[in-house]
């Protein structure tokens, strides 16, 4: 005797067999998408309406839809995603190795149960060659009235690519306009720099001319110098040049033989330097003779037992202005030495 949940089970197993044969050959052919347009779900054969893309797998709906169906599903998938019916085509021809097929389809946005909210459900129904007639002007109609309603979307979008191409132009016109008056002021920059480098070369030559002049009274001052270097050691004159700091301007050779100084003592304040005068006063005097412009004349010993007569004048330049001393020394031996043996030979005159 068979156990009653035995003979239940098996009563189950064929109802769903059942039911699986009755939904395989009866029921129609559907699909579910997701927002996306891919097939989540496949009821029926679709294989007269639906064929895979040559590549890559590819389970979106588009890309699967056979020729005739394409263009307007994919206008009924957007007019249904606001609506709460089914939105019907009818009498659309779908293009197949045997020939064209029609077929009714309708397109529905799933509102419930919550697990398919969101989702497209689209059922294919084949139209039988008796309704072929009676549909036909209504398909051919559909038909047209989606050609034309995908013939106004390309209208739409070509005058909108129509608008920017003429904002585009606007911009690259404005862009242009912006750049010529860039390349003006570039080029009146370019002519004023013209200009001035013409200047700089004028003033340039010029500088060179007074540049040369220049070297010319260099070289008629060196030689000057020169020719009153030799002039005052031709004299064999101990003469010493002080400015009108008493620093060391100029000496001849002969002084250079009195008073301790040579080429790099230019420059040197005079009580710096070491003498073989006995004249302690010698830097005083020279300050006094400066500051009255009262030439000072003396006849000292020096430490090897000669006498020199030591004179103390100002500087004058050319144009009168004061600008140093001059100290000049003069070998006044012998005439020393004369007098004093005059006086020894007549011992009663002074």
């Amino acid at each position: 005797m068979a156990h009653p949940n035995a003979s239940k089970q098996t009563s189950d197993s064929v109802q769903a067999a059942a039911d699986q044969l009755l939904l395989q050959v009866y029921a129609p052919a559907a699909v579910v998408l997701n927002p996306d347009g891919d097939i989540v779900y496949i009821s029926g054969r679709t294989g007269k309406y639906l064929e895979p893309a040559a590549g890559k797998a590819n389970w979106n709906f588009h890309a699967m839809a056979r020729e005739g169906l394409r263009a307007p599903l994919a206008k009924a998938l957007q007019q249904a995603a606001g609506e709460r019916e089914p939105l019907q085509l009818k009498g659309l021809h779908v293009q197949m190795p045997g020939g064209p097929q029609t077929v009714d389809i309708s397109v529905q946005s799933i509102h419930e149960p919550a697990a398919l909210q969101g989702m497209t459900m689209v059922v294919f129904r084949d139209v039988a060659p008796a309704r072929v007639g009676r549909h036909r002007r209504r398909g051919q109609t559909e038909l047209e009235a989606a050609h034309a309603a995908e013939l106004q979307m390309l209208r739409e979008e070509i005058d909108a690519l129509r608008q920017e191409s003429r904002a585009a132009k606007e911009e690259l016109q404005s862009a242009n306009e912006e750049l010529q008056s860039t390349n003006e002021e570039l080029q009146s920059t370019n002519e004023e720099l013209t200009t001035s480098k013409e200047e700089m070369q004028s003033m340039n030559e010029e500088l060179q001319t007074i540049n040369s002049e220049l070297q010319t009274k260099l070289d008629d001052l060196a030689l000057e110098q020169s020719d009153m270097k030799n002039l005052l050691n031709s004299t064999e004159i101990a003469i010493l040049f002080l400015d009108e700091h008493l620093n060391v301007r100029r000496y001849t050779d002969r002084a250079s033989k009195i008073v301790n100084v040579r080429d790099s003592d230019l420059g040197r304040p005079l009580s710096d330097l070491t003498t073989i005068l006995q004249y302690p006063a010698l830097h005083d005097d020279a300050l006094e003779t400066l500051r009255t412009l009262v030439f000072s004349e003396k006849q000292v010993p020096t430490a090897d037992g000669r006498w020199l007569s030591v004179r103390i004048m100002p500087y004058r330049r050319l144009d009168n202005a004061i600008d140093g001393v001059v100290i000049t020394f003069a070998d006044v031996t012998t005439t020393k030495e004369l007098e004093s043996a005059l006086r020894k030979a007549s011992p009663g005159v002074n």
